[in-house]
């Protein structure tokens, strides 16, 4: 009668049928070592083949198929390796080795499949996590900048006060005279536009947003045209 064993490469657990040979033992390759292996990766129990996991031949795992002397690892009651690490992002990691592709579900993280490819130092996969994450932060940070622009309308006079109000994010574009608009006794007071502009770093900029109080200024001044 075949053994049952839990094969977890997510975080669904299935009990599956495991292969084994008329005398009731599990398959064995011709050298006589068994071709499947069991790992108990923090109280979760997967089953793989020993092939699989010498897919990598400087990883931890290959070095456990190789029963390396240096490694000091323990078996439980079934005769599963015990490796004290999380089994929810092992299931990725095990799965990569058996068919070369990086799966993640949605609530995955590519740095908490990292921290495992790294722990069984999977050298491929650790590259290409890391040549994702970067991918993935290069996209982030390339996102559109968009602008505001404002024409403001002032008098020579108020020039000086009106750049010294020009904080809050907003910079000058551009100076355009339109000549003498206003006399004041015997003097022409000389008319400007002025055009300011603000990046939006992304925020909403419409009726619900609340501009601060040196923003209303430039609104205010900006009305008069």
């Amino acid at each position: 009668m075949a053994e049952n064993s839990c094969d977890i490469s997510g975080q669904d657990c299935r009990r599956c049928p495991v292969l084994s040979s008329p005398s009731g033992k599990p398959p064995t390759s011709f050298n006589g070592t068994s071709k499947w292996v069991r790992l108990n990766v923090g109280g979760t129990h997967f089953l793989t083949t020993r092939q699989t996991l010498c897919r990598d031949p400087k990883s931890f795992l290959y070095r456990l198929c190789q029963a390396d002397p240096d490694l000091d690892s323990d078996k439980d009651d079934s005769g599963a390796y015990l490796i004290d690490r999380d089994p929810v992002y092992f299931g990725p990691v095990l799965n990569y080795l058996r068919h070369g592709k990086l799966v993640l579900n949605r609530d995955l993280t590519e740095e908490g499949v990292l921290e495992e490819a790294e722990f069984y130092n999977i050298t491929s996969l650790i590259k290409l996590i890391k040549d994702k994450i970067r991918e993935r932060d290069t996209k982030t940070t390339q996102l559109p900048v968009k602008h505001v622009y404002r024409v403001l309308q002032c008098q020579e006079e108020e020039l000086t006060q009106m750049v010294s109000t020009m904080s809050d994010g907003w910079k000058f574009e551009q100076l355009v005279s339109i000549g003498s608009s206003y006399n004041y006794g015997t003097e022409d007071q000389a008319e400007f536009l002025c055009v300011v502009s603000k990046e939006l770093h992304n925020q909403p900029y419409g009726p619900n947003s609340q501009p601060s109080e040196k923003a209303k200024i430039l609104q205010e001044r900006g009305s008069r045209i």
